[in-house]
């Protein structure tokens, strides 16, 4: 969800404006989402990168995150959404970690759908984890490196029990992945976009979901 610094400063606004603003188009995608039935919407909220941004930036944007979890969870729960916060959670604020624990077992009941928040979260990190907690049960002898193969690695990730992502798209022009789940979008079709997040609505995502369905998927076949 990229482009909401850009988008406040093209307005003569404080970059903190434009966090505000991309929280819009966060509920206008999930409950686009919903609509469609997806049942598996992932949301790069903020990476481990994010925290050499100013202080102040980084204050706002936790703030704004508790805020969000706050107000939405009503409609969380009215849409049947459970949410799944994804990344190095124990880098985040008390407060942030509180809040996120309770909204997340007030939905854990909710099966419609699965909301992955990607909270200081990294791909290259999530695959380090993961060799991690596999070398453990290796050297418990819970496995044996002979036992690991694609399927199994699975299990060590934060998205486990979860499919691969079929779309990512990736708004304000940007042509990177930056290190966005780098192990699950192996087959992903991409969908860049020069829109910027704060005006990226229901309609757009809909235009992203139309050209996915445009796209022939060979999987190398």
């Amino acid at each position: 969800m990229d482009g909401n610094g850009r988008w406040a400063v093209s307005r003569g606004l404080p970059r903190v404006m434009g966090h505000r603003a991309g929280i819009k188009s966060v509920r206008a995608v999930v409950e686009a989402a919903r609509e469609q039935g997806i049942s598996y919407l992932t949301l790069y909220a903020f990476s481990v990168e994010n925290w050499k941004r100013s202080p102040r930036e980084v204050d706002t944007l936790m703030r704004l995150l508790s805020e969000y979890l706050r107000r939405e969870l009503p409609n969380l729960m009215k849409n049947g959404i459970r949410l799944n916060p994804i990344g190095d959670l124990k880098g985040l604020p008390a407060g942030v970690r509180e809040r996120l624990r309770r909204v997340v077992e007030t939905t854990r009941p909710n099966e419609k759908m699965t909301l992955n928040l990607a909270l200081n979260y990294g791909g290259r990190f999530e695959i380090l984890q993961a060799a991690r907690r596999v070398a453990a049960e290796v050297k418990a002898g819970k496995m044996k490196p002979s036992d690991l193969d694609e399927e199994s690695f699975r299990r060590f990730l934060y998205t486990e029990d979860q499919p691969d992502p079929d779309l990512l798209i990736r708004t304000s022009g940007e042509h990177r992945i930056s290190n966005f789940l780098l192990w699950q979008i192996s087959y992903a079709e991409l969908y860049l976009t020069p829109t910027l997040w704060p005006d990226f609505g229901k309609q757009d995502f809909f235009n992203a979901l139309v050209e996915y369905q445009r796209r022939e998927r060979r999987f190398g076949a």
